[in-house]
């Protein structure tokens, strides 16, 4: 198996013009793509629909060119993109692909593996519960399998997107006379991740199901996953799930590697990261050896403290600008910085992914320098 990660920006969320000329030229075979993960320029709220809007311009594109329906994309290839490209984040989506040819025969160590799973759609009421967190968990499972990953260790990053309760969710919960985690959508976002992340957690090994319950949640920001990265919308139905480590018989060009940002201002965890990839940049945002990298994938949270290193911050308290918001703009301009490019798939609300008040990043590259 041979997998194969390719980056395109966009003029807004209806441009695939260039995925389609990589798909003409031959570049891509479209039926080998099986994650697409991306920023689009909306506000990443619940009423963002760039994201489905893309999603929507996506599948038409792959329908065509593969002759079938849009619907059947959706059952297949995993969407997964995050609202907001505040500061100098670029809209973009990132395309993954899996050559399920045989490997082969030299060897050449681990390499980049993917895998991906979907759940079933979830009752309203599970969302945000440990209900959806045992969907996820077992989504992951899953997705490991069909990388052909055994060792949780060899996983990098989990990308995982559920729903949300919509206002007709919540009707139809009051109509059975059953309780929702909350019935306000961008509590149920929160909970979405939330849950989202034990279940990455469940499926890894670092916290065991029996540990797992709703009292938890929010209540213990000391309890995180170093490797899940969990969004949430209303473009969504079911949970998608898309692992990505490094493991044996994957004959890829790529390999990954992850550490975490213990703040918002972590730029160390960013260059402790691109060690472990053998690239040597602190200093110089031009290294040629930065055009290795192929795809940035950042996870970040304002400190729910009110306070960076010592220092007051306003994002909390902010009435014009999400707070979300804020992070990603500061956090995308730091990794930016560092990495030359902007290009950056930056999500906020990690709430139990990472360290409190950081987050996680998770950098993939060509294995041997071009």
């Amino acid at each position: 198996m041979r997998a194969s990660v390719h980056r395109f920006t966009m003029r807004d969320p209806s441009d695939v013009s260039q995925l389609a000329a990589a798909i003409d030229s031959g570049q891509i075979n479209a039926a080998h793509i099986v994650a697409f993960i991306g920023k689009t320029e909306g506000n990443g709220l619940v009423n963002d629909f760039t994201r489905g809007y893309l999603v929507q311009s996506l599948s038409l594109l792959l329908a065509h060119r593969l002759g079938t329906h849009a619907e059947k994309i959706a059952q297949s290839v995993v969407f997964v993109f995050s609202g907001g490209t505040e500061g100098v984040l670029s809209p973009h989506y990132t395309v993954f692909c899996v050559d399920p040819s045989p490997v082969s025969t030299a060897p050449v160590g681990k390499r980049l593996a993917i895998g991906r799973a979907l759940t079933r759609v979830p009752r309203p009421e599970e969302i945000g519960t440990c209900a959806q967190a045992a969907l996820v968990a077992d989504a992951v499972t899953r997705a490991m399998a069909e990388a052909r990953i055994t060792n949780p260790s060899d996983v990098h990053f989990v990308q995982v997107k559920g729903g949300c309760v919509t206002a007709e969710g919540a009707r139809d919960a009051r109509a059975r006379g059953v309780t929702l985690a909350s019935a306000d959508p961008n509590r149920s976002m929160t909970l979405s991740r939330v849950a989202g992340a034990f279940g990455v957690m469940q499926a890894l090994g670092e916290r065991d199901a029996a540990q797992i319950n709703e009292s938890l949640f929010l209540a213990r920001p000391d309890i995180w996953s170093g490797r899940a990265s969990v969004s949430s919308g209303i473009e969504v139905t079911m949970n998608e799930v898309v692992v990505f480590g490094n493991a044996e018989g994957w004959d890829s060009d790529f390999i990954i590697a992850h550490h975490t940002m213990a703040d918002a201002l972590d730029i160390n965890g960013v260059y402790a990261c691109l060690d472990e990839l053998g690239i040597d940049c602190r200093g110089d945002s031009r290294a040629p050896a930065l055009g290795r990298i192929a795809c940035a994938l950042v996870k970040c949270e304002p400190d729910a403290s009110g306070m960076v290193r010592g220092h007051r911050h306003t994002m909390w308290q902010d009435g014009d600008i999400h707070a979300q918001r804020h992070i990603r703009g500061a956090v995308g301009g730091l990794v930016a910085g560092v990495l030359g490019d902007t290009r950056i798939f930056v999500s906020g609300g990690a709430e139990h992914q990472g360290p409190p008040g950081g987050g996680l990043v998770a950098l993939i590259a060509s294995a041997v320098a071009q």
